[in-house]
């Protein structure tokens, strides 16, 4: 565990250091990124050495991986999850021709909005930087995977290696850390988490994303939230870490000391919002249960730890909700989405059937035959919480929480607190009640278990399949080049989708893609956007418009042509603009006005 604490170090230390030095230097350059970055180092080199590994004998749940076979079946789960890491990876973003593609489709607009902020801390913008996707407050996101990547912009690695060697030293960090948090298993349930909807295979007999279907809430963990979601690149092995931490620390010390320097532990903890909210509140929930559960000693290693935290989580939590400025989605939600008109079903067993299979019966089972267990042996006789219970209690309140109250604008994104207790979980699911069962119900539990998610996994890496379209590679670095001298605050007016070229290059624009804002909480943007849409078609009296909505230019390029010039049965722009103003910049991409020249022959407005 030696180096993947000083890997995590290294990018949580040099992300911070980054926020901090941009605040005192009004944005970063490359001085700043190039000290952040040497800082990080230093403090991985310290974790490195700092680290104390009881060693493979302590490293998974069980002492050593046992039997015959045993090996084998490490080296295939490795081997299954460097295929995924490399397709997924590799062809995250890549050039075909004049066109920026794309692997997956689950990734069209999230990749976009990373790399609009990636662009944005890049440009140099003052840190915490403006929302460049609405016009009114700060950036409302856990943008600290995305500031790391722009580091490393600034350094000269370009955007697309970036992106690629984050996702594949991040693959390996997080195979590794399944691996020590809950053995081969582990990582097994991370590649192939499933209910049901994979088994179509036996009647097509072809390999398919089925969960990736609107209607399983479920979906591949590692095709649709650990590719698109940049930030559980970091937070994954990182809360896993943490994890792995505990338990040795507090169920299995056997060394001299803890595993993790306390500051590590405390610096991965406390700055856990800036990269992952959700990993942050499961952390936490997992930290009040120990404390519930432990002794005096480790309930005042806990206190220290929380305390200590304080501040800098707050700090962090008051920067990605502006200024505490962001309303709150947490709210009352029983049930999930089992009433969501595409999740839902005709029935509560159908649905959890569906989605889950047969981990729901086999989670039911652990938790009673551990809970049953743990009272004749343990706490009938005054004896400590044993380590199974003590984990599985926090696993079992986020599923009670996300199946009551709603922690994100969109009911599935519950789902971010929910794999933490899947991945708690898992790892008692072998060793307490799969492990000792016959080898024949082992394999058929775990072929019940992850075969719907060895087809999807499959599936969705199909490697015949052809790339999607991302962005017009030629037009993003024209774009690029007009805007290069334009003031670092000034916002645009341009249709609104999640690829616009502006976008690309780290720009404001006046709105962005309705999805993403309604996922920031942002439920009232239809006023904005009826104004915005009056200024583009040009109505009444547009100068004053732009003025009252922050435009600074205006962009005319090819989005604006098919939705607001060329769509059919829709108004036609009478762009004014062009009559009264030259273009400050134009091209075959389009061309850029400002609202704020003076029009030839008159005074300025």
């Amino acid at each position: 565990m030696k180096g993947l604490s000083a890997a995590l170090t290294f990018f949580n230390l040099a992300t911070v250091c980054a926020l901090i030095l941009g605040m005192f230097a009004g944005g970063l350059g490359a001085a700043t990124a190039a000290i952040s970055l040497l800082l990080g180092l230093i403090a991985g080199l310290a974790a490195y050495f700092g680290t104390y590994d009881p060693g493979d004998a302590d490293a998974a749940v069980e002492p050593r991986p046992k039997g015959r076979y045993a090996p084998a079946f490490l080296w295939i789960m490795v081997a299954i999850f460097a295929m995924f890491a490399l397709r997924s990876f590799c062809w995250l973003l890549y050039i075909d021709g004049d066109q920026l593609m794309i692997q997956s489709v689950n990734n069209l607009g999230d990749l976009a909005l990373h790399i609009t902020y990636i662009k944005d801390f890049a440009n140099g913008t003052p840190l915490w930087p403006e929302n460049p996707i609405y016009p009114i407050g700060h950036l409302r996101y856990p943008a600290g995977a995305d500031l790391f990547n722009s580091l490393l912009f600034l350094v000269h690695v370009d955007l697309i290696p970036g992106l690629v060697w984050v996702g594949l030293i991040a693959s390996a960090a997080t195979c590794y850390a399944l691996f020590r948090w809950g053995g081969v298993f582990t990582i097994a349930g991370f590649l192939f988490n499933g209910g049901v909807a994979g088994f179509q295979f036996l009647n097509t007999w072809s390999f398919a994303d089925y969960q990736g279907d609107k209607t399983i809430a479920w979906k591949s963990l590692p095709l649709s939230m650990f590719v698109t979601q940049r930030g559980l690149l970091y937070a994954i092995p990182a809360g896993l870490l943490l994890l792995w931490q505990w338990r040795e620390r507090y169920f299995r010390k056997e060394g001299p000391r803890a595993p993790l320097p306390f500051w590590v532990e405390l610096s991965l903890y406390a700055s856990m919002p800036l990269f992952h909210v959700h990993t942050f509140l499961a952390l936490s929930i997992v930290l009040a249960i120990l404390f519930v559960c432990g002794n005096p000693p480790m309930r005042g290693q806990l206190v220290t730890l929380v305390v200590g935290a304080l501040l800098p989580a707050t700090f962090f939590v008051w920067l990605i909700t502006d200024h505490f400025h962001a309303r709150s989605v947490v709210a009352w939600h029983p049930g999930w989405v089992m009433s969501d008109h595409d999740f839902g079903r005709p029935g509560f067993i159908r649905f959890w059937w569906d989605n889950f299979g047969v981990f729901v019966p086999l989670t039911l089972g652990l938790l009673g035959f551990c809970g049953w267990r743990a009272w004749k042996k343990d706490l009938s006789q005054g004896r400590p919480v044993p380590e199974d219970i003590a984990f599985l209690l926090p696993a079992a309140v986020m599923i009670v929480i996300t199946l009551l109250v709603k922690l994100a604008p969109w009911e599935w994104d519950n789902l971010k607190v929910m794999i933490w207790a899947y991945f708690i979980i898992l790892p008692f699911l072998w060793t307490r009640l799969i492990r000792g069962a016959s080898l024949p119900i082992r394999v058929g539990l775990c072929l019940a278990l992850f075969g719907s998610g060895f087809v999807t996994l499959f599936g969705g890496l199909a490697v015949g399949r052809p790339g999607f379209g991302f962005a017009n590679r030629g037009e993003v670095d024209a774009i690029g080049v007009a805007t290069k001298d334009l003031p670092l605050d000034a916002r645009f007016a341009a249709y609104p989708t999640y690829n616009h070229p502006l976008l690309l290059q780290g720009r404001n624009l006046v709105l962005g893609y309705p999805g993403h804002l309604w996922t920031q909480g942002f439920s009232d943007y239809s006023y904005i956007n009826n104004r915005l849409t009056d200024l583009m078609l040009g109505k009444g009296d547009w100068r004053r418009e732009a003025r009252n909505l922050g435009v600074h230019y205006i962009f005319w390029g090819r989005e604006e042509k098919e939705n607001y010039e060329d769509k059919p049965n829709s108004p036609r722009s009478t762009k004014p603009w062009e009559l009264s103003l030259a273009p400050i910049a134009s091209g075959d991409w389009g061309a850029i006005y400002d609202v704020e020249q003076t029009p030839p022959g008159g005074a300025r407005p």
